[in-house]
């Protein structure tokens, strides 16, 4: 007997749902979360600092997405197993303590043979790693392969106020830096770096959000939503009011539609957005 053409299209189209329905179960499904809250404490001991320096690079620095840590072969930036050692000797002028600082805040001036630029500048987004948490991530990077010397008072050149090379640090050969080395450009002075930051860091993105009764507002989100409960009219993104959203969803929400934004923002912060969300009514 011969089957009917409509029969056997139909059979088709559901072998093929079922089938891609099977495959579609087999991947994994994994909600997207900011990185932890890492604690910082302006008392750290060297040895805190290595750990903290860790965490912030598995998470927030997002440091292991390029890098690796005692592989070979092709690879997209340089590995970190034993990069203390090779730090000391990359840039003639440079201690390590300034080599990794330049690597952190200047990621372009040396570019490690075989290897091309494409590092971000960690202190601006979408990483925007705080000064203190470079110190902590330099500690990190200082003790694979050496001993860390740093403190969470070391002075950094680059950093807002720094002025001049690392607290302590030593020029090669041991010479005690007394400035700049050689063919670098000065560090830019507060107001400039400060002037900086305002100028290439959009409104509504900063770096960190403090506790608020209001961190909608706080956080700069009516730069594009509306959050009075009219309709957000010539602004790019939609009113706020009354979208209750929980953490994980918000957070796969911010990761799509501005990632530079979310790349900032801990967990907590999440939360806390979250929660003003749920709150937000209409005239408020």
């Amino acid at each position: 007997m011969k089957v009917p053409l409509i029969l056997r299209i139909g059979a088709l189209v559901v072998a093929a749902t079922a089938f891609y329905t099977y495959v579609g179960r087999l991947v994994p499904q994994k909600e997207v979360y900011p990185p932890a809250e890492v604690e910082m404490k302006a008392n750290m001991s060297t040895d805190e600092m290595v750990k903290v320096g860790h965490q912030i690079m598995e998470g927030k620095g997002m440091c292991f997405t390029c890098h690796t840590v005692g592989k070979q072969g092709a690879l997209r930036f340089p590995d970190l197993q034993g990069v203390a050692a090779r730090a000391k000797t990359r840039e003639p002028g440079l201690s390590d303590v300034q080599y990794f600082e330049q690597t952190l805040y200047e990621p372009n001036a040396y570019i490690v043979p075989g290897f091309n630029p494409g590092m971000p500048v960690i202190n601006k987004p979408p990483i925007g790693l705080t000064d203190q948490e470079i110190l902590t991530v330099i500690a990190a990077l200082q003790s694979m392969g050496g001993t860390p010397t740093v403190t969470m008072d070391t002075k950094l050149a680059h950093a807002a106020g720094g002025g001049g090379p690392a607290s302590g640090a030593t020029v090669a050969g041991g010479t005690p830096a007394g400035g700049p080395p050689s063919g670098t450009t000065p560090a830019p002075t507060a107001a400039a770096a400060a002037a900086s930051t305002a100028k290439e860091t959009p409104a509504a993105t900063p770096a960190v959000m403090t506790t608020s009764a209001d961190p909608l507002r706080e956080f700069g989100c009516g730069g594009c939503h509306g959050l009075d409960g009219t309709p957000a009219g010539g602004k790019k993104g939609p009113s706020l009011v009354g979208k209750k959203m929980d953490p994980a969803a918000l957070s796969s929400a911010l990761v799509k539609a501005h990632a530079d934004t979310s790349q900032n923002l801990t967990l907590g912060q999440i939360k806390a957005l979250a929660g003003a969300l749920a709150a937000a009514k209409s005239g408020s």
